[in-house]
């Protein structure tokens, strides 16, 4: 068994849970197309949304499994506060995918086909390769949240400031917890080469199943139909931010054998976010009060018997 690397500043800050109820599960006024009515950016946010769930209580899931091993008090302590946090991007997540389904996208199959995929990866894959999956996943939603932190063009593609304000506190928390998983991984001896290998694989079903969840959404659309709307929609896709060689080699840099999540620093970037988010989504607030996700309940990442 391993130690976490403790000269990674990331390793000693708390991370705490915010309140937050964004309420979108029932905003009839969030349009078909609400990435300012771009349409194939439409349907790639509401596929992403769409996993984001299940996602998010494999990762629960995942790291609960070796709590019992994490002896340092500083990273027991951020194991709490990740769960608590994935359990809130979970929670207000269902919540915008039932406004999607209400208006056409098909999150509730894709939420099923997320089940079904990291349930079978439950079962038939050893439980160090499950953490290692949630590992490489963390360092994905790392890397294109600090996207949107950083890039106002990303931010400008949110049209509405509700789903805008939703994803930039979902993206604060993924570059404030990024190193967790990858932190419990290193505590139970993953070793390089297996984090190396899993990455290749999570990046192949990763990209897609998102590109095919993000298709079948547009089969299920009749604007995309309309080469006037599609051709130039695919041209803008391509100009992504998300898709720029920068954001591409941050998230290679975790095939390297000295890789840290910690490496990149973005503190002042998550206190910068903290505090101009904080009108909206509020300040963070100390376990003792937050509380984890009680087992069984909506927010809890175990799956239920049924």
């Amino acid at each position: 068994m391993t130690d976490v690397r403790t000269t990674s500043l990331v390793h000693l800050r708390p991370i705490r849970p915010r309140r937050v109820s964004f309420g979108l599960g029932t905003d009839e006024a969030t349009p078909r197309h609400f990435m300012r009515g771009d349409l194939v950016m439409s349907h790639v946010v509401a596929a992403l949304s769409a996993v984001f769930p299940e996602g998010e209580a494999y990762f629960i899931r995942t790291v609960r499994n070796y709590r019992d091993q994490v002896t340092d008090p500083g990273l027991k302590e951020q194991v709490t506060g990740f769960v608590a946090q994935e359990a809130a991007h979970r929670r207000e997540h269902r919540q915008f995918n039932d406004r999607l389904a209400a208006l056409g996208y098909p999150t509730p199959l894709v939420d099923r086909l997320t089940r079904y995929v990291f349930g079978l990866t439950e079962k038939s894959v050893p439980r160090n390769v499950q953490l290692a999956v949630t590992a490489a996943l963390e360092h994905y939603t790392a890397t294109l949240a600090e996207v949107l932190l950083t890039d106002p063009d990303a931010q400008k593609l949110f049209g509405d400031d509700e789903i805008r304000t939703m994803f930039l506190w979902h993206a604060l928390e993924e570059v404030e917890h990024k190193a967790v998983a990858f932190d419990v991984y290193q505590v139970i001896g993953g070793g390089p080469l297996l984090r190396a290998w899993t990455m290749r694989l999570v990046s192949l079903s990763f990209v897609g199943s998102i590109s095919f969840s993000a298709a079948l959404s547009m089969a299920l659309d009749p604007a995309a139909y309309d080469p006037r709307r599609l051709l130039p929609s695919v041209v803008r896709l391509r100009r992504s931010p998300w898709l720029r060689r920068d954001t591409l080699r941050r998230i290679q840099d975790y095939q390297r054998a000295d890789f840290h999540p910690g490496d990149r620093e973005t503190a002042a970037l998550v206190a910068r976010w903290s505090d101009e988010l904080s009108p909206r989504i509020g300040k963070p607030v100390s376990m003792a009060r937050h509380g984890e996700p009680q087992p069984g309940s909506p927010a809890d990442g175990r799956r239920p018997d049924r």
